[in-house]
């Protein structure tokens, strides 16, 4: 039997302390890698781009996970192979926390084209204030806590 689904997720994760740890001249790199990890998830990845110090993704996820387990083990996979690449020296691990927002099929191009202008977004928006945006804009209650501490 099969079934039929489709799960887009716009997903944004940050480097631990939000630490500008990703080289711009090596990011395509990683965006491979992460690729790599998504395929293998069963996955599909529409979109992966960022600046220094995060990344956006537009994927499909596969429906077998959980994103909270798509997400903890591309960042555990990920983390591993950073860690022993001499181009991310810097790396010092990726934050616990993500933002996960799900979105209709008719929003995938709007979602690709903001990702993909993520370099220049952020020469006007920092990324604190883009994430308090996203939770904003999708009614979730920001515990002061808690934001962007890990």
């Amino acid at each position: 039997m099969m079934s039929y689904t489709r799960f887009l997720y716009h997903i944004v994760f940050r480097t631990k302390n939000s630490l500008d740890t990703i080289p711009e001249e090596h990011e395509k790199e990683l965006y491979a890698y992460i690729m790599g990890i998504v395929n293998n998830k069963k996955s599909k990845l529409y979109r992966i781009g960022g600046v220094s110090n995060h990344i956006h993704m537009l994927v499909d996820i596969h429906p077998s996970f959980a994103v909270s387990d798509f997400m903890k083990e591309l960042k555990e996979y990920s983390s591993k192979w950073l860690s022993t690449n001499p181009n991310f020296s810097s790396f010092n691990g990726w934050a616990v926390s993500f933002a996960a927002f799900t979105y209709n099929l008719k929003d995938k191009q709007t979602i690709i084209n903001y990702i993909m202008n993520q370099k220049e977004h952020h020469k006007k928006v920092s990324f604190e204030d883009e994430y308090r945006q996203f939770l904003i804009e999708n009614g979730i209650e920001i515990d002061e806590r808690y934001f962007l501490k890990e």
